[in-house]
């Protein structure tokens, strides 16, 4: 589907022959309509090198990847539904018209128990965070453990992926950001070359598992008993990694919030569950990923911010580009000065 198509879906489009009467919300990747009960996401047609919904089908596939994978997690992805075309008219589900793409229908959640909201209120306390910490051990513990052994360029890779958007940092936030980026890649280089053998250690050791991919506050939210969702379908690679990469995700997103208390809190409740960090070198590697972790926001924020023509939209983008590099600088200091 095209944004107009998306538009008109979402101001005259029916599901169960209902108008959805919704509201939209628009990601990198993808387009969530919002009605009373239900949340219906459907995936843009796309690629890039670590994702590819270019086709139909291959949308289908991974709407129907991303209904099983976060089922491990909560009871809130439902099915996946197809959208058609009649005439003039759109709609969700079943009927006669031509399938024009997929959605994967879920319940709609309330936007006030959104983690990231609480943490920006300041309404986030420490039980919370072990209950969370509890939860997330217990799932790393039953997931399925990776044997796929250690891809030191990969890894490399991945973290100097950054250096695509160096100029448009250097030219939009000046060359003090941009040394932060240059910085940060020689300093992940060598430590991976430093640590080759030990990362394979843990792979062989079992702490590398099919987990989230990406588990940060926004993604989480704060019930009774906490959910999670929208966990990364569309790249395996992304997903299975060491637990201390995934939980590190975690542990930075809320240090990002100015929230170390609660970080803390949460790795030693994590940690009494699953004790992946017992020595100096695993604390290293810690840090490592919450640096790698900040790199990725980073430059999710600065392609953001490259696609966007909203002057204002760009200038908030800005904000948190500077605050994850300004992060990332910090991590990249603290990882080389333990030893």
């Amino acid at each position: 589907m095209n944004k107009n198509q998306i538009n008109k879906l979402v101001k005259y489009g029916t599901y169960q022959g209902e108008l959805l009467n919704a509201n939209l919300v628009e990601t990198h990747i993808s387009w969530v309509i919002l009605t009373k009960q239900f949340a219906f996401k459907i995936k843009k047609k796309m690629q890039y090198s670590f994702l590819n919904f270019s086709s139909l089908n291959r949308r289908k596939f991974y709407c129907e990847r991303e209904l099983l994978l976060n089922s491990r997690f909560s009871d809130i992805y439902k099915e996946v539904l197809p959208i058609r075309r009649k005439g003039n008219n759109l709609f969700i589900g079943a009927g006669k018209g031509e399938i024009i793409d997929y959605t994967v229908k879920m319940k709609r959640l309330q936007t006030a128990k959104q983690m990231n909201y609480l943490l920006g209120k300041n309404r986030v306390n420490k039980k919370q965070i072990k209950v969370l910490a509890k939860m997330i051990a217990a799932f790393h513990l039953r997931t399925n453990i990776i044997n796929t052994p250690f891809n030191k360029a990969r890894a490399k890779n991945e973290f100097n992926d950054i250096l695509s958007v160096v100029e448009w940092i250097k030219i939009n936030l000046g060359n003090n950001y941009a040394d932060f980026i240059e910085k940060a890649v020689l300093s992940s280089n060598t430590f991976i070359d430093q640590n080759e053998q030990f990362i394979s250690k843990r792979i062989k050791e079992g702490f590398w598992r099919d987990g989230h991919g990406d588990l940060h506050s926004k993604n989480i939210f704060l019930y009774k008993d906490p959910i999670i969702f929208d966990c990364i379908e569309f790249n395996d690679v992304f997903r299975q990694i060491d637990v201390l990469n995934e939980v590190a995700f975690f542990c930075m997103d809320l240090e990002a919030f100015q929230r170390e208390d609660l970080s803390k809190q949460f790795m030693q409740t994590y940690l009494e569950l699953f004790p992946c960090m017992k020595s100096q070198n695993e604390e290293k590697i810690f840090i490592y990923y919450k640096c790698y972790r900040t790199n990725v926001r980073a430059k999710v924020n600065t392609l953001r911010a490259m696609s966007s023509t909203d002057k204002i939209e760009i200038d908030k983008f800005c904000i948190e580009i500077k605050k994850y590099l300004k992060l990332m600088d910090h991590y990249k200091n603290r990882f080389y000065s333990i030893n």
